[in-house]
């Protein structure tokens, strides 16, 4: 079959013949209809991400939607390495049907970096009974921006967009969020332009894409001083990417001060099962609007452009 190929670490992918993947016992391969291309997907591949197998060659790509043999849509994942979902037949272990009217490559770009955000702000809620103040730190990226858009769905009271991008800030400010800027900002002034932005009500939960020294700046502003109520449920700080650095010093005063609680979102911190519980109510509201994932395609042979793909839509690799 043809399929998108990775040789290296750090190599880009080539469209080149690769073996046919063999279907789990009782299941059917399934044919491409749109792989997203991640961040996550360009770390694995290239030995950079916790679930890097460095064995290549291989073919990149965690999750697709694809097409059954009867014809049925599906979003499906967890191809067995080396095998990936960027190629044009796969062997996975679940399938679950679009819903009527989805635009197949919305989902495709979307259900990654969406249920990101989701598990996360369903799990508080769950937790805590409502989602009150949310902070999202690297909110004009794809993941960030749908994670904006998923807590609004779910209830929040109020959203703080924290990212770089200045038209998308002003996106997310017609939804409702109060944004801030990243842009050229140090890390004393961002802790100061959050605390203007919490109006004297820190968030309950922070969404963190980006880590680094943009999470040292919002453990600054989340420092608290003086006594604070018992009942208030406390910060669950969760950190989903780290695109601003993959090390972030945690002041001792803050776990002090107030309680927070720091977590981690992704395969290992949240289970496969908690995962695909998600994506059925993520893929409904891609599919209704209320949630927004823009794409832009690219056909297998040109897989090396999708991978190159930057800015405000997610690329997603389509059959030749």
């Amino acid at each position: 079959m043809r399929a998108a190929v990775v040789t290296a670490p750090e190599s880009p992918p080539v469209c080149a013949d690769f073996p046919d993947p063999e279907p789990p016992p009782g299941l059917e391969a399934l044919h491409l209809v749109g792989a997203g291309v991640h961040n996550v997907v360009r770390g694995v591949a290239a030995g950079r991400h916790y679930r890097s197998t460095n064995v290549y060659p291989l073919v990149p790509g965690i999750d697709a939607v694809a097409r059954t043999g009867d014809g049925r849509l599906v979003y499906t994942g967890f191809a067995q390495a080396p095998w990936g979902t960027m190629a044009e037949r796969m062997a996975t272990p679940f399938a679950l049907d679009l819903p009527a009217g989805a635009d197949p490559l919305a989902i495709a770009a979307g259900i990654n970096p969406g249920t990101s955000g989701w598990v996360a702000l369903a799990d508080r809620r769950e937790e805590v009974g409502a989602l009150d103040t949310v902070l999202v730190l690297g909110a004009t990226g794809v993941s960030g921006s749908m994670a904006v858009q998923s807590a609004f769905a779910l209830g929040a009271e109020r959203v703080v967009a924290a990212g770089r991008d200045p038209e998308a800030l002003d996106r997310l400010r017609s939804l409702g969020a109060t944004t801030v800027s990243l842009a050229d900002a140090t890390p004393e002034a961002l802790a100061a332009a959050l605390r203007t932005a919490f109006a004297g009500t820190p968030p309950t939960l922070v969404l963190d894409y980006l880590w680094g020294w943009v999470a040292v700046a919002a453990f600054a502003a989340l420092g608290g001083t003086g006594m604070h109520d018992d009942n208030t449920p406390g910060v669950a700080y969760v950190q989903v990417g780290s695109l601003a650095g993959d090390h972030a010093a945690l002041p001792a005063a803050l776990l002090r001060s107030r309680r927070f609680r720091v977590t981690g979102s992704g395969i290992g911190a949240v289970t496969k099962e908690q995962m695909l519980a998600v994506i059925p109510a993520v893929m409904l509201h891609l599919a209704d609007g209320r949630l927004h994932a823009p794409y832009t395609a690219y056909p297998l042979s040109r897989v090396g452009d999708a991978w190159a793909h930057r800015g405000r839509t997610r690329a997603v690799v389509v059959p030749d």
